[in-house]
């Protein structure tokens, strides 16, 4: 592939004089860049769903969600995956986040291991892949080999799969079932896909593993009640969203906190129905962690 067709690669006629600027002209214009991230990402927003119920289609039937990639989209799928068990309750290990050359390459390069195909093939094999998994890979240039060869090899196996890259027409949009490819355009520093190419990824993948979250359960209006609160800040934030969903007093949610060991949603349940901490959990795993579905059924 020529690397310098890719529409990620090519100068950006607006940032010419980026080392003749001065400071606030140089940040304004990294923000007006950043402006036009948001749009480019609404246009794939069709194939940003369909990724959505298929991941959580694959949690659903015991699945994994498992993103790859390399550089700055490696470490966006790392982020992402290490954000979702305090967030959403999911045990570790449920959405997982590889980077081509291992845990180090988050913090210092590996120098080509982006380029080993069978890098990426053997990452998903150390996690014993199985068709029930969906595998989604990331690469701002949407032509680097390592996700390719991972993207490949999970569809063998007959797993989900869904790409997302910043080029139209890339090489892992036509390896994987789902392509989500918002075109930002040249970024303002020419080739640093950390910018603007970054930036869309993370709001693809923020869309994709909150939204199959919803869709599995995990969210009741707009509360996240299934949070883990593990700190001091957190459990201010649990008696909040119980007082928020059900408008009792806070130490009417300290109360019921306390006898669900913080579990926000079984929380929740018992002020709104009147239930018993053991009835709440079992009325919960009968709708399988939907709340809305449960207060449903006690007629809340």
């Amino acid at each position: 592939m020529n690397l310098a067709a890719l529409v990620s690669e090519t100068r950006n006629a607006e940032t010419m004089e980026l080392d003749n600027l001065s400071t606030l002209e140089v940040v304004t214009k990294f923000n007006q860049q950043d402006a036009t991230v948001a749009e480019a990402v609404g246009k794939t927003l069709a194939d940003v769903a369909s990724a959505v119920d298929a991941a959580a289609q694959a949690l659903r039937e015991g699945g994994r969600l498992i993103y790859m990639g390399a550089g700055t989209s490696g470490r966006l799928g790392v982020l992402d995956a290490s954000e979702c068990p305090p967030t959403f309750g999911v045990p570790h290990g449920l959405i997982i986040g590889l980077i081509a050359g291992g845990p180090s390459a988050l913090l210092k390069a590996v120098e080509g291991a982006e380029d080993d195909e069978q890098l990426g093939v053997s990452d998903l094999q150390a996690l014993e892949l199985t068709a029930q998994d969906m595998v989604v890979g990331i690469a701002a240039s949407g032509r680097t080999p390592y996700v390719i060869g991972a993207l490949r090899f999970a569809r063998q196996l007959g797993c989900r799969t869904a790409a997302i890259s910043c080029n139209p027409d890339s090489p892992i949009a036509h390896e994987a079932e789902i392509a989500i490819s918002p075109v930002v355009g040249p970024e303002a520093l020419t080739g640093s896909t950390r910018l603007k190419s970054g930036t869309a990824q993370k709001l693809v993948l923020n869309m994709i593993s909150t939204g199959a979250m919803i869709k599995i359960g995990k969210v009741y209006q707009n509360l996240m009640v299934d949070m883990q609160a593990t700190n001091i800040k957190l459990l201010d934030r649990a008696r909040r969203m119980v007082c928020q969903a059900t408008g009792c007093a806070v130490e009417d949610a300290e109360a019921a906190l306390k006898q669900t060991r913080y579990e926000v949603k079984t929380a929740i349940l018992m002020v709104l129905s009147g239930l018993s901490a053991e009835q709440a959990k079992a009325l919960l795993v009968k709708h399988r962690g939907f709340l809305r579905a449960a207060l449903q059924e006690a007629k809340i």
